[in-house]
């Protein structure tokens, strides 16, 4: 094939085939990007009614996974939109996150409060900042790929990443510097 000859489109992916191999990626990035328990279900599924609607025009210029990643940011882009209009964006609860079967009480608490941390630290970014941290961070997914998925230059995906990448990390230290406050102050407390 020359440069000058039309790209061929890859054949229509069957929907269970899409389903099966992204429903855990959409469910994880849903709750990344703010969803809380109580919608996450509702939002995973609106995606994939979406995905089935539109699977046809799948032109795989991406993955299937990113590709499913702009359906699910626009998914949830209506939603907080809907829950702003309903009276506000209440505070993701995270004592739902699934713990590992196969961890000890203590092991499976501290990852229950590592992954809860995240998810406040992500709260703070905004939501452009915070679908290109969760793609390029949490699911590796390459540059170009999330450009495309989001329709913006590579270079645009860049510096929103070392934007969401400085403003996480402050957020860290924050968070860090509280909690050192706050032992103190129990220890203080403690005193005679």
């Amino acid at each position: 094939p020359t440069s000058s000859s039309p790209r061929l489109r890859p054949p229509v992916p069957r929907f269970d085939d899409v389903y099966e191999q992204t429903f855990d990626f959409a469910w994880r990035s849903a709750r990344r990007l703010g969803v809380g328990a109580p919608s996450i279900d509702d939002v995973v599924q609106d995606t994939f009614v979406v995905v089935h609607r539109r699977l046809a025009e799948f032109e795989g210029r991406s993955s299937l996974k990113t590709w499913v990643f702009g359906i699910l940011l626009r998914v949830v882009s209506d939603h907080r939109r809907s829950l702003r209009r309903k009276g506000g964006l209440s505070e993701l609860p995270h004592e739902d996150l699934l713990p590992s079967s196969e961890a000890s009480p203590a092991e499976t608490l501290e990852r229950t409060q590592a992954a809860a941390l995240v998810n406040r630290l992500l709260d703070e970014l905004d939501d452009d900042k915070r679908a290109v941290f969760v793609l390029a961070e949490l699911e590796e997914v390459p540059a170009p790929e999330i450009a495309e998925v989001l329709g913006v230059p590579t270079n645009t995906v860049y510096s929103r990443l070392r934007a969401a990448r400085e403003a996480f990390d402050k957020a860290l230290v924050r968070h860090r510097a509280r909690e050192r406050n706050d032992a103190e102050r129990a220890r203080a407390k403690e005193r005679p």
